[in-house]
């Protein structure tokens, strides 16, 4: 039995929202609870695999392992009492709640100032100037300009960069997109709405500079993208390049407002364990940005830090 430890969960850097290594160190402890919680899916996966008669049966299991681990991430949140650096009020209900065709999944890319570590609101932008990087600020800028290129290279004239999701079976879905310019402006005035319509304080929310977004896929498509994740880790023939192909369908296809990184990042490695052992590619630390912005071509390569975790 492959044994999981907190080694194999390196902290996401959207994690690390402070320069303080004492606090970022604080952070990277979630990374055994994450571990134990694995451990545990792991070995109901195991144990109930065992017993199945059919690929649908299989799948069943699968999605059931995959709300055990949502259960848990809700949870922990429900006991915890906030998180590091600036935004809008914490919210445990979030990590339950499903994702709408109303409520899409923005997330902003490129230099965001309130993910420098002590920077201050300055009004007129609506940006947060100053401070000192962070591990978070340094990978949104990054993962700003990779987004940038993927407009450049593939010759997007408007505000809109589609990312087309290539299932197994042959069929195309519409998976998330990249959404920068007027375009981008207009959400942001848009989660400024939402976020004043649930009561909350929006006027240090940052909506200025030259935003870029991430958006979540039409519903329908998510579910068919995340249905297709469970069938392909679902089958006993899994390999290691399918185990990828399964990975980067969960990451387009998040099931909740908040939370589904995690869920998906300890769900996968609880899976891999369980299906691959030893062979079970590694989790990069930054498998979220990495599906959410390069494309399922270069996001689904096996890269050196993938190699299997023997």
């Amino acid at each position: 039995m492959t044994t999981i430890t907190a080694d194999l969960f390196p902290t996401s850097p959207l994690a690390l929202r402070t320069a303080d290594p004492a606090k970022q160190a604080r952070v990277r402890l979630f990374a055994a609870e994450q571990a134990t919680a694995a451990a545990t899916v792991r070995d109901i996966l195991l144990e109930t695999l065992a017993a199945t008669r059919s690929l649908a049966e299989r799948q069943a299991v699968m999605r059931t392992a995959h709300q055990e681990v949502t259960t848990w991430r809700y949870t922990l949140a429900a006991r915890a009492t906030g998180r590091l650096g600036t935004g809008i009020a914490y919210s445990a209900e979030r990590f339950r709640t499903p994702i709408t065709a109303s409520t899409t999944n923005y997330d902003r890319l490129g230099p965001v100032g309130r993910l420098r570590d002590g920077a201050t609101w300055d009004g007129p932008s609506h940006t947060y100037r100053g401070g000192t990087a962070t591990p978070a600020y340094d990978a949104m800028a990054t993962y700003g300009k990779e987004a940038a290129a993927r407009f450049a290279s593939e010759d997007i004239e408007g505000d809109v960069l589609q990312n087309w999701v290539e299932l197994p079976d042959g069929r195309r879905v519409a998976g998330n997109r990249i959404i920068r310019g007027e375009a981008a402006h207009t959400i942001g005035a848009e989660l400024a709405a939402r976020v004043a319509a649930r009561g909350l304080d929006v006027s240090r929310m940052e909506t200025g500079g030259d935003p870029m977004y991430t958006a979540t896929p039409d519903p329908a498509n998510s579910d068919t993208l995340f249905a297709a994740a469970l069938q392909l880790l679902a089958d006993p023939d899994l390999t290691p390049a399918d185990f990828v192909t399964a990975r980067y369908l969960l990451f387009q296809a998040p099931r909740t407002k908040k939370g589904s990184d995690a869920v998906n990042r300890t769900f996968t490695v609880a899976a891999g364990a369980a299906l691959l052992g030893h062979n079970a590619p590694a989790l990069p630390a930054d498998i979220d940005l990495r599906c959410y912005v390069l494309g399922q071509h270069t996001a689904t390569r096996l890269t050196h830090d993938q190699e299997p975790t023997r």
